[in-house]
């Protein structure tokens, strides 16, 4: 099944901050056109509390930048503005991204101050990108990171998205049932992300269905009629134990005994409801048919019904999932780490009264160390380009660098793959399935103490020692301009 892409919806050229446009602009007046650049896209704190996010969003990016070009209409809209040179509205009409794009692949569990994605481009490209870098990231990175939560609490019980009457729009909805596929979600309810990532697709009917008819069971004889084979009940229209489920049952005696049947509670005390259901369904010999559940869960209240042995089989989230209500922002960004003029790359720190917000500078490199003995990752490297791990590495913690740890029997995995050279796309994209696959496998190799959604173990990212004494050098030297002891 083809994917639909963001270029056959609309044209995306002019998402953009303004002070992109008007800083592009300025760097051509003042003759910067070519000064090559790199950024890194990178965040700050794992929404939740969590101990790991989940990396999404880079397949749609990345067709972003292969396919952004500024029409007619977006120049005359600039020109009218009388702010622009026309030599800069030129180079919009004619722009073609032409850098090079670094990424760790879609479905990694990624920490703070990771580089998730470094631009090397032109000045005038690299900041023409930053807000669909942002956004694009951000968005199916957080949804993707709620998810896996959601799933994760519901042990080996499938999670469906019923989420996309509660999303933030169009596209948040279509890319976000994307990214809760890769979090671990088995199916969707949203038909176009059936369609433009085969997604499988799930559903059955809502409460409208049963209040058109005269009551539940006539409700029921008629999809079980329009649908004999499969057939799932909403059964708290009324009332779950006197209305619904004994009209469910009274249908499902007529059905065939290969038939697949189910149930679904939208409301009320979901433990209670779906206890006494499982008891009448037994009862009637209707050991088969599954329990699905829905109404406004999260990680928190799925995790309560499972560990109070509540007889679910499936579970649908809605609003919770789609829009990570819970923190709703991701907080990723982008920043620039060097300068390259005549072959010569000059790093760049940005500095704060934040310590957070005090960047890691230069070129980078992105390992992770796993255990060869338990095949668990304990470790995140950053290290300036091209500078090696040996078979044994000391760690240290860059706040209290005296604290060191030596390591050794470990394997250390470069994470970041070129998908983008020159403007031409490198990398073959995995499929949607694969990235899912890849997402499972990779937070099985992550500790259970990472895993906690409260007071999860802290997973550390280390800086060589090498790109320390850099950071050091330019927090020294910029705080010396400004005159600081």
């Amino acid at each position: 099944m083809q994917t639909i892409s963001w270029k056959d919806e609309k044209n995306l050229a002019l998402l953009v901050d303004f002070y992109e446009i008007t800083m592009t602009n300025g760097y051509m007046v003042n003759g910067d056109t070519n000064v090559r650049v790199y950024f890194d896209y990178f965040f700050r704190r794992v929404p939740d509390g969590g101990g790991f996010a989940i990396t999404a969003g880079l397949e749609q990016f990345v067709d972003y930048l292969l396919n952004i070009s500024f029409s007619d209409e977006d120049v005359d809209l600039l020109r009218g503005m009388n702010m622009f040179t026309e030599e800069f509205l030129i180079f919009l009409r004619n722009f073609k991204f032409s850098g090079d794009v670094w990424a760790i692949p879609e479905g990694t569990p990624v920490f703070p101050n990771t580089p998730v994605i470094t631009i090397g481009a032109s000045i005038l490209e690299a900041q023409l990108i930053e807000t669909m870098l942002l956004l694009t990231i951000n968005h199916q990175s957080l949804i993707a990171t709620k998810t896996s939560r959601i799933v994760r609490s519901a042990g080996k019980k499938p999670v469906v998205d019923f989420g996309p009457r509660r999303g933030h729009g169009a596209d948040a909805t279509i890319y976000g049932a994307r990214a809760m596929y890769i979090g671990g979600c088995v199916g969707t309810s949203n038909l176009l992300a059936h369609k433009m990532f085969d997604i499988p697709v799930v559903g059955t009917m809502a409460h409208s269905w049963i209040q058109f008819y005269s009551d539940d069971q006539v409700a029921f004889e008629k999809y079980a009629k329009a649908y004999p084979h499969r057939a799932t009940f909403l059964v708290d229209t009324y009332n779950v134990l006197s209305s619904g489920i004994p009209a469910a049952i009274e249908v499902f005696k007529t059905m065939s005994p290969e038939s697949i049947k189910g149930i679904r509670l939208d409301s009320g005390d979901l433990k209670y409801l779906s206890q006494e259901s499982r008891k009448l369904l037994d009862q009637a010999g209707f050991n088969d048919v599954r329990i699905t559940v829905s109404n406004s869960l999260d990680e928190y209240k799925i995790r309560e019904l499972e560990m109070q042995g509540a007889p679910i089989d499936s579970y649908g989230v809605g609003e919770r999932m789609m829009t990570a209500s819970s923190e709703p922002v991701y907080g990723g960004v982008y920043k620039l780490v060097a300068v390259e003029q005549d072959g010569e790359i000059d790093a760049r720190i940005k500095l704060s009264e934040d310590l957070v917000k005090v960047t890691n500078p230069g070129l980078k490199d992105v390992w992770r160390l796993f255990d060869n003995v338990t095949g668990k990752a304990f470790a995140d490297l950053l290290t300036l380009k091209d500078e090696t791990v040996g078979d044994t590495y000391v760690l240290f913690d860059e706040a209290m660098p005296w604290k060191k740890k030596t390591a050794k029997n470990f394997t250390a995995r470069k994470l970041q793959e070129k998908i983008i050279e020159n403007g031409k796309l490198v990398h073959v994209l995995p499929t949607l399935n694969e990235i899912k696959e890849y997402c499972k496998r990779e937070i099985e190799k992550l500790w259970d103490g990472l895993l906690r959604f409260e007071t999860p173990d802290q997973y550390y990212v280390n800086l060589s020692f090498d790109l320390w004494t850099e950071k050091r050098r330019l927090i020294e030297e910029n705080y010396s301009k400004l005159g600081r002891d």
